[in-house]
């Protein structure tokens, strides 16, 4: 547990530092506060990320300390995410890193990992499908792929105060219980660092949101994400693949359930920014009505207010999948549950027939 507190403290006093450089340096503010996906009210850094990446360089350092052979597998882990760190924090300075470049560099860092770290998906506990996965050619575009595409998707459902974070957090600290079962320490170790730091990050970003995550952070978290579920998977055979899926649905159906919705049913562009997002319907559609004035409070307020409806949203899957996590057919069946709620979820808010009770009542002026 050392490894949380180390990197949450780092964390929490590196992202302080940020906040506070960005009051001197306005140039590292995000000034546009006013967009399609965009819900705040001031200019606010977005090197998030930086303090999360520097909190666990320093958790793994001392893990390298204190456990030698541990350590060094969660340095060389952190060196293959920096591809995917750089090419957000990139983005969050010059805004000119298009989304195709930055999910390139993402599977470029995650081909690292399948060499360095041996973190390959071979199966998927499907027999037909797992004989082909033995084999190199398959198995590294299918891995890279896949892995990119979660970082992609944390940054997808990245767009409110506290919202990825504490997914995120959900997520690892499931990975760590699993890892912990399965006796992994390297997992353990490296998903609780993680922990640490995006909690270090997550005091100054709910519910007042001073920083966001940024490119840099949301890529990071995920590209970690991404590479340790494949190697809890790859490294111990007892742990079914359907686990992985389960735990991070969410964030993975959200992003093919855009795509669909933008290409199939609007008949545009995968990759052109929309405000329909199910974060973004909650945002209007639900949680609207809790403001009786428009003011940069309570825009904040209802900001703040949105992510504990996804967070719920995601532990219908976290939950079951860190119970069932060795159960192929439960996690399978959880997983179809969870898209149907989803869906049910998404055309309530859409057709203006949510549940009641899901709506939180207008406060008096």
């Amino acid at each position: 547990m050392i490894s949380i507190l180390v990197s949450f403290l780092v964390a929490l006093v590196s992202t302080l530092f940020i906040i506070r450089l960005s009051r001197q340096h306005k140039n590292i503010l995000d000034h546009v506060t006013h967009d399609v996906q965009r819900f705040h009210s001031r200019p606010v850094p977005r090197f998030g990320g930086l303090g999360i990446l520097i909190a666990a360089l320093v958790g793994a350092s001392v893990a390298c300390w204190r456990a030698p052979p541990v350590g060094q597998w969660l340095l060389l882990l952190l060196l293959c995410a920096l591809p995917a760190f750089g090419c957000g924090i990139v983005e969050d300075y010059t805004k000119n890193v298009s989304a195709m470049r930055r999910l390139m560099l993402t599977m470029a860092a995650a081909a690292i990992g399948y060499i360095a770290l041996d973190a390959a998906i071979t199966r998927i506990d499907l027999p037909l499908v797992d004989g082909w996965l033995k084999y190199a050619w398959l198995s590294l575009p299918f891995t890279v792929f896949a892995v990119g595409g979660i970082a992609n998707a944390i940054n997808i459902v990245d767009g409110f105060n506290g919202l990825a974070s504490v997914v995120t957090m959900f997520m690892l600290l499931s990975i760590a219980y699993v890892a912990w079962q399965v006796n992994d320490t390297f997992i353990m170790t490296a998903a609780f660092i993680m922990v640490g730091a995006i909690a270090g990050f997550f005091v100054w970003n709910f519910p007042y949101g001073l920083i966001f995550l940024g490119d840099g952070g949301a890529y990071f978290i995920g590209f970690m994400l991404g590479e340790l579920t494949v190697l809890l998977i790859a490294r111990n055979p007892q742990v079914s693949a359907w686990y992985a899926l389960l735990l991070l649905i969410y964030p993975v159906f959200e992003t093919l359930f855009s795509i669909y919705r933008k290409r199939f049913v609007r008949g545009g562009s995968p990759g052109v920014p929309d405000g329909i997002h199910l974060h973004m319907l909650i945002f209007k559609r639900l949680v609207r009505w809790t403001i009786g004035r428009r003011d940069a409070r309570a825009l904040i307020k209802r900001n703040s207010l949105t992510s504990p409806y996804l967070w719920v949203l995601s532990l219908m899957a976290v939950i079951p999948a860190t119970l069932f996590w060795r159960n192929c057919w439960i996690l399978i069946g959880f997983c179809l549950c969870f898209v149907a709620a989803y869906v049910w979820l998404y055309m309530q808010i859409v057709q203006f027939n949510a549940p009641r009770w899901m709506i939180i009542r207008r406060q008096k002026k």
